[in-house]
């Protein structure tokens, strides 16, 4: 249990080194005039370095005009971490270690069963907001009819792919560590009914049998 909260921890944060990224994009050196300067882009800004160090960062200025994935993918990071943030702390109150008032056994194991779920379902929104913007700049960088400036793949989507990989193992550990709630116990009820032995007793004696006749 304690292996698979670490687990999400490390995706956790993962999450939102991917969220902050700059580089989901890198600009194809197929289409670069000069082999010095670099162009890459990220959920929020876009940026271009030279070989000199030089890096300068701008904002995208609108979000209504942004295209309908570039959106989309903000809102399942933003998702994601909000979840995950959640996750680790149902996680933790289902610790063992974790004393809650009078909390049973059995209670502390569905917390931490919802812990697990939660970080599953972080980790979801994570692989498909990465996999979808990664095959959209596939798509575009194969596409002869496509006339804008092609990219490739950046650091960014290998750190999404490993936060949900990992947050998925965590969430799944987590879920397996539940204890089986025991089979209920037969109780052998015994029934004690008027068929039985009846045992008899011999009847007080009554007062006119002091009175016997001998022959």
């Amino acid at each position: 249990m304690v292996v698979g909260l670490l687990l999400g921890v490390v995706s956790m944060c993962l999450q939102s080194s991917c969220t902050s990224s700059q580089v989901w994009r890198t600009r194809s050196q197929l289409e670069s005039v000069s082999s010095s300067q670099w162009q890459f882009e990220g959920l929020w800004m876009s940026c271009a370095a030279t070989s000199l160090g030089s890096v300068q960062c701008s904002r995208f200025k609108t979000v209504l005009g942004l295209p309908a994935h570039l959106q989309a993918c903000r809102a399942l990071m933003i998702l994601s971490l909000l979840v995950g943030l959640a996750s680790i702390v149902v996680s933790v109150l289902g610790l063992k270690c974790t004393k809650i008032g009078r909390t049973s056994e059995r209670v502390k194991d569905q917390i931490a069963l919802s812990g697990g779920v939660l970080f599953i379902t972080s980790g979801v929104f994570t692989l498909i907001a990465v996999s979808w913007y990664a095959a959209r700049v596939i798509y575009d960088f194969h596409d002869r009819l496509y006339g804008g400036v092609r990219y490739e793949l950046g650091t960014g989507l290998y750190l999404g792919w490993a936060a949900s990989g990992l947050a998925i193992s965590g969430g799944s550990m987590l879920c397996c560590s539940c204890r089986k709630p025991p089979p209920p116990e037969r109780q052998l009820s015994y029934n004690l009914t008027s068929r039985g032995q009846n045992i008899y007793r011999a009847a007080a004696a009554s007062d006119g049998s002091s009175y016997k006749a001998y022959v």
